[in-house]
């Protein structure tokens, strides 16, 4: 298009108007090769401006049409004939299925057939016979009952498939009756078809019909004097061994997983009957464990120590790092470095944070829904920590706190990502100033500039005069630029997440909110690959984990205690 109107585009800006932007994905890369920079380079010379497409209205495409009616043009009927009827509808009909099979043999004479339908569901019929017939006889009888069952569903159109091709090409009339006892048998079929639209018989080999078989061989072990009612057949895939599935809780085993390495650390002894091979794989496995008294730690590449627990133990620190109060409802890669992070460690840790990430049932109800394509976060940088603070405001939050409280005030440091909020019936002017002067101000000192959005509660004289007073600059994203704010967006859906995944009766959110506070500074943020709390205290916070399975560094605080 663009070499056609060449010297249109060079001459005049052109609009491209969709639902998503094209350029957007091709233009914002900093680095392209092949197709993409060609096109890039291609597309340069042109002053091209992307805009989103608006909702037309019918008005409008009515006044089109009107503006641009042809001579010829005749009038449409609207008068309906049927009035009574809703809507016209066009169906495909697809047929029903028909498999049977019989057979006649020492055991026993019985015969078998499955009505299949449209939809995939089957409907097995059979039936033992307590009378002398010849194995085709038996295969004329499993067609009748089959066509008969058909019939009483008053189906219409019906595809016959049978492993007996004497009798399959008999009734399609390629091949003579020589028999003269099946003559009657094909005679009664022929009567059948006549209260169907289409039927056809096709001929399937035996190791494709082995429902009806089995139908047939079941009528067959059934020693039954009458009629007998079988109960639907349920069938159901089992994809891990029985054994597995009954496993409730797992027990603590005698011996941890890391037994044969603690063995080697501490008195250099092999497990009994160990190969050369294996000497040589734990020797390899023992130069990274370190062992302290009776717990052995881990040595990661960076030389920190990890504890290595059991089991039970670990099953513990995944409740409380997923559930407990810094519960942040991670992923299950997200889960493991955190549990690296607060020094823990097991040879299977990063598939049991998954397995157990995708067990939780709030994570799958408040699962991300994302329906498009991810986008680069623009980060806007700040000099120094607490220099430069966003504000926004999530709500009205519904349904309400028992307290009444509808809205949350939040308010994010753009250097530490470190996050306060508070929850209020309704945001005031009067709140975000006391919240400014209280939260902000006391506590971390002067900021050199606020940025908020449009908002009336947001800008006016009173926060006018609160930043006039301590030399503060107020900023407004522009609601055209919603980048400008994307990292108090980002934290508002982060803090949402956090809180609806703890509450419990869905109206103690407020109550939550703190927790949830705790949980985003004490997790690693994507851009600063560290986590709030650290950066602002320069340590890590203790978790309630650590002080219930001590940690390395709490284990070092009990034993500087214990020599003073």
């Amino acid at each position: 298009m663009t070499r056609r109107l060449r010297q249109y585009m060079l001459y005049h800006t052109t609009w491209i108007i969709s639902k998503l932007d094209p350029l957007k994905y091709m233009m914002e890369p900093t680095a392209l090769n092949g197709r993409m920079a060609r096109w890039k380079v291609l597309l340069s010379e042109f002053d091209i401006v992307y805009v989103s497409q608006k909702a037309i209205k019918g008005s409008a495409i009515a006044e089109f049409l009107a503006s641009r009616a042809i001579e010829d043009y005749e009038p449409l009927s609207f008068d309906f004939p049927n009035e009574e009827l809703m809507y016209v509808a066009t169906t495909e009909e697809y047929p029903w299925k028909l498999n049977f099979d019989g057979a006649s043999n020492a055991v026993g004479n019985r015969i078998g057939a499955v009505l299949v339908s449209p939809n995939g569901d089957h409907y097995p019929f059979t039936c033992k016979l307590d009378f002398d017939c010849t194995n085709n006889m038996a295969e004329y009888k499993a067609c009748i009952m089959g066509i008969r069952a058909a019939k009483e569903r008053k189906i219409r159109t019906l595809e016959v498939y049978g492993d007996s091709a004497l009798v399959i090409y008999q009734l399609k009339g390629e091949w003579k009756i020589r028999d003269p006892k099946l003559i009657n048998y094909r005679k009664v079929v022929l009567e059948l078809l006549e209260e169907f639209d289409n039927i056809t018989f096709n001929y399937l080999p035996w190791d494709e019909n082995q429902m009806a078989n089995a139908l047939a061989t079941l009528a067959s072990m059934i020693k039954a004097n009458k009629k007998e009612d079988v109960r639907p057949i349920q069938m159901s895939i089992s994809e891990v061994p029985a054994h597995c599935c009954n496993i409730e809780e797992e027990e603590k085993a005698d011996y941890p997983w890391y037994q044969d390495i603690l063995r080697y650390v501490r008195n250099r002894e092999y497990p009994e009957q160990a190969t050369e091979n294996d000497k040589r794989t734990l020797k390899r496995l023992a130069y990274e464990y370190v062992l302290d008294g009776d717990i052995l730690y881990k040595r990661r590449k960076d030389q920190v120590l990890l504890r290595c627990v059991d089991t039970v133990e670990a099953r513990q620190i995944l409740e409380e790092v997923h559930e407990g109060v810094c519960r942040t409802h991670a992923d299950g890669f997200t889960m493991a470095r955190q549990i690296m992070r607060f020094g823990y460690y097991w040879s299977t840790m990063e598939g049991d944070c998954i397995s157990y990430a995708k067990k939780c049932q709030k994570c799958q109800i408040y699962g991300d829904k994302i329906h498009v394509p991810p986008s680069p976060l623009h980060i806007m940088t700040s000099p120094w920590p607490f220099s430069m603070w966003g504000m926004d405001v999530i709500g009205p939050i519904s349904p309400k706190a028992l307290n009444g409280y509808r809205f949350i005030f939040v308010v994010i440091d753009y250097f530490t990502k470190w996050v306060e909020a508070a929850s209020y019936a309704s945001v005031t002017k009067s709140a975000v100033s006391r919240f400014l002067k209280k939260e902000i101000i006391c506590r971390y000192g002067m900021p050199e500039r606020i940025i908020s959005d449009n908002a009336l509660n947001l800008n006016n004289s009173m926060i006018a005069e609160v930043c006039s007073q301590f030399k503060i600059k107020h900023h407004n994203s522009s609601p055209y630029r919603p980048k400008m704010n994307g990292a108090v967006k980002a934290t508002n859906k982060n803090i949402k997440k956090i809180v609806g995944k703890m509450t419990e009766t869905y109206r103690d959110w407020h109550e939550k909110l703190s927790f949830a506070l705790f949980a985003y500074r004490t997790s690693v943020r994507t851009s600063t690959r560290e986590t709030p709390f650290s950066l602002v205290y320069g340590m890590k916070a203790v978790l309630p984990i650590e002080v219930e399975i001590p940690s390395l560094r709490i284990l070092s605080e009990i034993k500087l205690d214990k020599a003073e």
